[in-house]
């Protein structure tokens, strides 16, 4: 079967033992697998699995919404983690320059950091509930998620640790959050705000593709 199609689609897969797999499909080609793994044929992963043509009993098209593990050339957006609450804490809540412009650091303490997990974990029972770790090989480089969904709108807000920043791993992020969001999810409208002085950021809102609709002065 043709398995090239299903690259990047979210798809539920059943193999000849009755194991069944569920996630994105990322396409693995016969020349990559017979040079990485030995492999005769062209095959599916679906996170750490890797399935082969013949052992493919069906494969589907699944339609998934809420926050769903999604990929970039470097990193991981996926689920929030209880164990994350500590690294978001020492990264992110005594970063000063995180909370410069907003003015908000749910990060700020421990117990706010764990708090701030257990709710974002609490939510993604809700199909519009978008909460992502940047994962690089298991360390956290950042968050990025969308929220207060009215009206067919929704806002994306983002950061990124500091040691990570500069790499275009933002603008990384968002191109694909802003994908899933209009693609997947059918999201007509995604706002994002940024203080004016905050030139960073705007760049990476741009570069993303988003567009400058108001400004306001205070």
């Amino acid at each position: 079967m043709d398995l090239s199609k299903y690259d990047g689609k979210h798809v539920r897969i059943t193999d000849k033992w009755g194991e069944t797999y569920t996630g994105m499909a990322e396409y693995g080609n016969h020349d990559f697998l017979e040079c990485e793994y030995g492999g005769e044929e062209d095959s599916i992963f679906i996170e750490d699995s890797l399935i082969y043509n013949s052992q493919i009993v069906s494969i589907e098209e699944i339609e998934v919404h809420g926050t769903v593990k999604l990929w970039t050339d470097r990193m991981i957006l996926r689920r929030y983690r209880p164990e994350d609450a500590e690294a978001l804490y020492r990264y992110l809540g005594t970063d000063p320059a995180m909370y410069k412009y907003s003015g908000w650091n749910p990060y700020a303490t421990l117990e706010m950091a764990q708090e701030t997990v257990r709710g974002f974990i609490d939510s993604y029972g809700d199909e519009h509930s978008y909460s992502w770790v940047m994962d690089i090989d298991d360390v956290i480089v950042g968050t990025i998620g969308a929220y207060d969904f009215k009206d067919d709108q929704i806002e994306v807000g983002f950061s990124v640790v500091k040691g990570w920043q500069g790499r275009g791993l933002a603008t990384a992020a968002l191109k694909k959050v802003l994908e899933y969001l209009t693609e997947n999810e059918g999201i007509s409208c995604v706002t994002a705000w940024c203080a004016a002085e905050n030139i960073g950021s705007r760049k990476v809102l741009e570069k993303a593709g988003m567009r400058l609709v108001s400004e306001e002065n205070h």
